[in-house]
């Protein structure tokens, strides 16, 4: 396999993508199984297994159209069931099991750092690494990055985000009430947030300024985590 190569930058970005998802959508499974609902559980879906969080539509078919037609790329997996109504506390609960798959994501990002720094240290930094440390550094570079956006992203107050069900959760009843009543148009709202808006104002870069700052900043600290797990440079 050629660093250079397609076949490496699809298998470097694939692997860390999938594997974020999955853990997203099965920590709000997990959550939810602990605050008194098992619906998750009850349909299997409390799974690691890529393939029963496969959305055939938003995972494959949806994320390569977009990306053959050069627009921003997005997608969602097969959401893990839950049943809000069965969590001993629904309103709170619901904050709970929405924050899950963002927190899972955030806490991936800080151990793909350390695992990062870890594996400076273990590698010979005078000789020429071998593909199997590139293969691996550049995985967890990119599975840092992913889950990064991926928790960031998830945290927009915009239906179906995650950020969304915290803010029903957080808000006066009416006010929920009335926020939810926009759940049903929120894949609208995101495609044309994604697609539409930056076509008609390609230089508004709206979503960028509203994430690219906590990411970046988060990135930072990941990163000054990373090289202090390393440790100082040989001498």
């Amino acid at each position: 396999m050629n660093p250079e190569g397609l076949l490496w930058q699809v298998a470097t970005i694939a692997i860390p993508m999938i594997l974020a998802i999955v853990f997203h959508e099965v920590a709000h499974g997990w959550t939810a199984r602990a605050l008194g609902d098992p619906t998750a559980a009850e349909q299997r879906r409390l799974s690691l297994n890529p393939l029963r969080h496969v959305d055939p539509f938003g995972t494959i078919i949806l994320p390569g159209l977009l990306k053959l037609t050069g627009a921003p790329v997005f997608g969602w997996a097969k959401p893990v069931p839950v049943n809000f109504n069965r969590l001993r506390n629904p309103r709170w609960g619901m904050v709970a099991v929405a924050a899950a798959g963002p927190a899972m994501n955030f806490v991936l990002a800080t151990l793909s750092a350390i695992a990062l720094g870890l594996l400076v240290r273990a590698t010979d930094l005078g000789g020429e690494p071998g593909l199997g440390v590139l293969f691996l550094s550049d995985n967890l570079r990119n599975f840092l990055i992913v889950n990064l956006f991926l928790g960031a992203f998830n945290l927009l107050p915009i239906p179906p985000f995650d950020g969304s069900r915290i803010v029903m959760g957080v808000l006066p009843a009416p006010l929920a009430r009335g926020y939810a009543r926009i759940e049903p148009f929120g894949l609208l709202v995101v495609f044309g947030l994604l697609v539409i808006l930056p076509y008609l104002a390609p230089n508004l870069h709206l979503v960028e300024r509203l994430i690219g700052p906590p990411v970046d900043w988060l990135g930072q600290q990941l990163a000054n985590l990373a090289v202090a797990v390393a440790g100082p440079e040989p001498i």
